[in-house]
């Protein structure tokens, strides 16, 4: 059973004639003037309507409520004031007096909390145990401001759902800490250029040396960073840069200069084999590409030609305290070709092993790959300790038997803890990661 609903009742005299059209079923005048209640009952296709005598008139009580907020509306829509509408019309007594909204709002109140209990009688009356619901549903006042200045129904705004809870970010390895002052560390915080797809990059080395032994030639040896003396000389001019695109990764850097020349020089597996890859390679500094995993703090798996992990200098004068390493770390690898992998377990950890053709070498100087890896650990940002390891390989060119893993052989295993660390921390080449090392001897 549904309440006849007032939005819909007419004002003028055929209001009984409508209501039986609204329901299409036949009712008697008396019946509805006099009736307490009103309900619909449907049945199959066809509505049945019933009216409830009672002492409260339920017809009347609507009309004397829809006779009161026309009043209230039109008042204050500047039309007559409710003393003109006394003098006008025969409303009740109360309505002479000039009411206030507060009491006419007060009353609307009172009528409606009266309709509410005869409702309630009614329905238990009925037997019906379902709890009551009031008869004048869309005669609820919000404010006296809303329903006297608007003849717009008010709607109800719809429950705010639940914001959704985002994980949070997982910390990007290493950043709790600012590394860019250490040895072997470049010096920029923030790249010059950057895009969404590529971060450039341009390196140039020009260098005066000066040999107070003046050699004829101005050739120095010894040295894998000094070349000439007493010239001017391009020790090494890189182009390139960062390649990001979703978790695909890559990254490119020239060798022009000296550099061209003095590092593969120092290679011998070029001659095992044809193709000449001394000249094939020499003229990259860095080429690899990769592709990033986003599981724990991140996993990069990488493949190319890459700076040497190994060491506590980069190959990068610019990112050293010294334009000049030490003579132990100019005999370190500079380079290695093969496949890395980098994985970060937490914010404060990296694991990473090598596998590589051989020791600073474009080929296999004989029949067996070499093995290595990093452990590198920054606890707090005043302490590192880092894990540099490297064997199996065979790296004398016509000897296969001899390997780095012998104790003979394997010294280039160490393990050092310095203050503030010795890896590189570079701009991110894939969101949330970075390589966090690119250090070289």
């Amino acid at each position: 059973m549904s309440p006849f609903p007032i939005e819909n009742v007419p004002t003028d005299a055929n209001f009984t004639n409508s209501l039986a059209e609204f329901y299409g079923a036949p009712i008697s005048m008396d019946s509805l003037m006099n009736a307490k209640s009103i309900t619909c009952r449907e049945t199959g296709d066809a509505m049945q309507l019933r009216a409830e005598r009672g002492s409260l008139p339920l017809i009347r009580c609507m009309v004397v409520l829809l006779v009161l907020m026309s009043i209230s509306s039109f008042a204050q829509s500047g039309g007559l004031t409710v003393n003109d509408a006394s003098n006008a019309a025969t409303p009740p007594a109360r309505l002479g007096s000039e009411m206030t909204q507060e009491e006419i709002l007060r009353e609307l109140q009172t009528m409606r909390a009266k309709i509410e209990q005869l409702e309630a009688a009614l329905k238990r009356q009925s037997g019906d145990p379902k709890p009551a619901s009031p008869v004048v549903t869309s005669a609820t006042i919000v404010s006296a401001h809303a329903f006297s200045s608007s003849s717009e129904p008010a709607t109800t705004a719809a429950p705010a759902l639940p914001a959704k809870t985002e994980k949070p970010a997982k910390v990007e390895p290493f950043a709790f800490a600012d590394w860019t002052w250490l040895n072997g560390n470049p010096r920029t915080k923030e790249p010059a250029f950057d895009s969404k797809f590529f971060t450039p990059e341009i390196r140039a080395d020009v260098a005066y040396h000066y040999d107070f032994n003046h050699p004829k030639d101005d050739t120095i040896g010894g040295s894998s960073e000094v070349f000439r003396s007493n010239e001017i000389n391009l020790t090494h001019l890189g182009i390139g840069g960062d390649f990001h695109y979703d978790n695909v990764r890559a990254r490119v850097l020239t060798q022009l200069g000296l550099y061209s020349t003095t590092t593969p020089r120092n290679d011998a597996s070029y001659s095992r084999g044809q193709w000449q890859l001394d000249n094939a390679y020499r003229y990259l500094n860095e080429a690899y590409g990769g592709y990033h995993i986003n599981a724990l703090h991140g996993i990069n798996v990488d493949a190319g030609i890459f700076l040497s992990y190994v060491g506590l200098f980069s190959f990068y004068q610019f990112d050293n305290w010294a334009y000049q390493p030490s003579y132990v770390s100019s005999n370190t690898p500079w380079f290695f070709t093969g496949l890395r992998i980098q994985v970060f377990p937490t914010e404060k950890l990296k694991i990473e092993p090598w596998i590589i053709n051989g020791w600073q070498s474009y080929a296999r100087p004989n029949n067996r790959l070499g093995l290595g890896g990093q452990a590198l650990w920054r606890p707090t940002p005043w302490l590192s300790i880092i894990s540099d390891n490297y064997g199996v390989g065979a790296d004398a060119v016509g000897i296969p038997n001899r390997t780095r893993s012998t104790p003979t052989t394997a010294s280039r295993s160490s393990t050092t803890i310095i203050p503030n660390g010795s890896s590189t921390k570079w701009p991110s080449v894939s969101p949330g990661m970075q390589d966090a090392n690119r250090t070289a001897a």
